[in-house]
């Protein structure tokens, strides 16, 4: 019976190495023509700069909780010290994550400005968005009422361009992609982490900013800055 069980495990073994390098070929095959993500306030890092890659869902309440202590603390290094590059990570049992993160992929190709103005927007109104809201619509009617809430959070003069995005499989590959980065880097939930390439350890919704200067203050320190 011992050796039976040892032999399914290692035959369940196999067949997940398969399955991930299968996936991580494919991964392969599409290769983006930039680095994915969106960097805050259009800031790409200096050379010395810390950088915190954020993987969010648009409608992960932890995603949500966790956006403001992180803000604060960006904003109390400054850009010469500390950068911030966001992920969508859109989450399968989450409702309407996929469309939502395609929002942000729309709206970053078309004004950068805004991307964190529309992220911002989606946290603040997230009940919107899943749950009863949407329970009893159709896929296309839940599409019109994001598109809708996007044209309404960035301004009516994107209206077409906006509703085009949502039929361009550009957006909708660009989003994918973005899922396909955070998977290949071992995240499976948001919000996930990492500082330098390193993954953060233990950092969800409840580290908050005093939490985020324990973490930064020696990188900062060391960085002479």
């Amino acid at each position: 019976m011992q050796n039976q069980n040892h032999l399914i495990l290692k035959v369940l073994y196999l067949l997940f190495c398969f399955m991930f390098f299968s996936c991580y070929i494919n991964a392969q095959l599409l290769i983006p023509a930039k680095l994915d993500g969106f960097w805050y306030h259009n800031r790409s890092p200096k050379p010395d700069s810390i950088v915190i890659e954020a993987f969010f869902d648009p409608v992960c309440p932890d995603s949500r909780d966790s956006w403001k202590p992180l803000k604060k603390a960006i904003q109390h290094y400054g850009s010469s010290s500390v950068s911030l590059v966001l992920h969508t990570f859109p989450l399968p049992y989450h409702d309407n994550a996929f469309l939502t993160s395609r929002a942000l992929h729309i709206v970053d190709k078309l004004n950068i400005s805004v991307t964190y103005h529309l992220l911002e927007a989606f946290f603040d109104q997230q009940e919107k968005f899943y749950g009863k809201a949407t329970s009893n619509l159709t896929r296309t009617a839940v599409r019109e009422k994001i598109a809708n809430f996007v044209v309404e959070t960035v301004g009516s003069s994107y209206s077409a361009a906006i509703l085009d995005g949502f039929n361009d499989v550009k957006t909708d590959q660009a989003t994918r992609i973005s899922f396909k980065y955070g998977s290949l880097r071992g995240v499976y939930g948001t919000p996930s982490f990492f500082v330098n390439g390193f993954p953060l350890t233990d950092a969800d919704s409840s580290l908050g900013y005093e939490g985020w200067l324990k973490n930064l203050d020696p990188l900062v320190k060391k960085q002479g800055n």
